[in-house]
Parts: structure tokens; C-alpha cells; sequence
């Protein structure tokens, strides 16, 4: 039973790193990233759609993204959800295609966007430990209606404490790897 619990937390603690990538993907660092689009949704025959299910997003050079629209009277759409999104890119298209130039970031908006990132980094930790909260209160429940013993409650304690640590390192080492990238000029 004790492992079933290890294994469920390992498992939502998966869901938050992933959740922590994405997220992470969709802050602007300084090279053209095909994720910066991920979150955009475009009003595609009067329903919200992803960017990704009517176009394909490539990143040819360092400082360009292109959309390329399987429909093209999407086009007009697109753009207006780029431009209304908080990237802060101003979209060109030429009938086919939307070009997006990604601008060189400021000093100062890279410090903004590391602020970003570590606040980001702050709420996947939080989740983490509230995760570990959860499964330490299910242990004690558990010990509490006598369905494990005294001891296989402290050590079933250390084991979340563990995986937990495990994944508190990973978002550490993520949200590192992530601002290194941001200060890259």
C-alpha cells in the first residue's frame, strides 16, 4: 500500500515538472523557440484552436519563427491571435507564411524575464511540497486506522521526503538551465 502512495506522488510530481517545462518554454529567451507559440490560441472558424493544429511554427534561423497555416484564409486569424498574445513580436505575413523577427531582449528585460522564471520555478516547488503534505497526511491517516505500524510511517515519511527532494533539485537545475539561457546574448 505504501508504495502505491510513492508511486501516485512520484507520478503528480512528473505532471508538475511537465507543467513547469511548458511553461518555462512559452517565456521568451533570446532565440527563435517554435514552444514561444504553444499557448496561442486563434479564433479558427469561431472556435478557440492551438496554434499548432492549423499551422506549422519552424524556427529556420536563430531570430525567426515562421508560421505556415495548412488553411490559408487562417492567415488573417493567426496573426490577430500573435499580436493580441503577450510575446510582444509584431507578426508579418505575405499571404502564405507570418514571419516573426524575434527581437534582441534588453538588459533590463532579461532581469524581468528572470524574475519570471524563478517565481515560475517558486510555484513548482510549492506544488511539489504540497504534494508531500497530501501523501504525509494519507500516512498518517493510515497510521491513524492502524493500517501501518508506527515505523513504516517514519519511514514511509523519509521515502516521500526523498522523492520529493529529487524533484525540488530538478526544478532547481531547470530553472538554472532556463535563466542561463535568458542571459545568453
Amino acid at each position: 500500500m505504501r508504495l502505491q502512495l510513492h508511486s501516485d506522488l512520484e507520478e503528480k510530481m512528473k505532471k508538475t515538472i511537465k507543467v513547469l517545462r511548458e511553461d518555462l518554454n512559452a517565456i521568451r529567451a533570446g532565440r527563435a523557440n517554435p514552444a514561444l507559440l504553444d499557448k496561442i490560441m486563434v479564433n479558427y472558424y469561431g472556435a478557440p484552436t492551438p496554434l499548432k493544429q492549423i499551422a506549422s511554427v519552424s524556427a529556420p534561423e536563430p531570430r525567426l519563427l515562421i508560421v505556415q497555416p495548412y488553411d490559408a484564409s487562417a492567415i488573417q486569424s493567426i496573426e490577430k491571435a500573435i499580436m493580441q498574445s503577450d510575446l510582444g513580436i509584431n507578426p508579418s505575413n505575405d499571404g502564405k507564411i507570418i514571419r516573426l523577427a524575434i527581437p534582441q531582449l534588453t538588459e533590463e528585460r532579461r532581469k524581468e524575464l528572470n524574475k519570471l522564471v524563478k517565481k515560475t520555478g517558486e510555484e513548482a516547488k510549492i506544488a511539489l511540497r504540497n504534494q508531500r503534505r497530501e501523501a504525509n497526511d494519507k500516512l498518517r491517516k493510515m497510521q491513524k486506522n492502524n493500517e501501518i505500524s508506527e515505523d513504516d510511517l517514519r519511514k514511509a515519511e523519509d521515502e516521500v521526503q526523498k522523492i520529493t527532494d529529487q524533484y525540488v533539485k530538478m526544478v532547481e537545475e531547470i530553472v538554472e538551465q532556463k535563466e542561463k539561457e535568458i542571459l545568453e546574448v
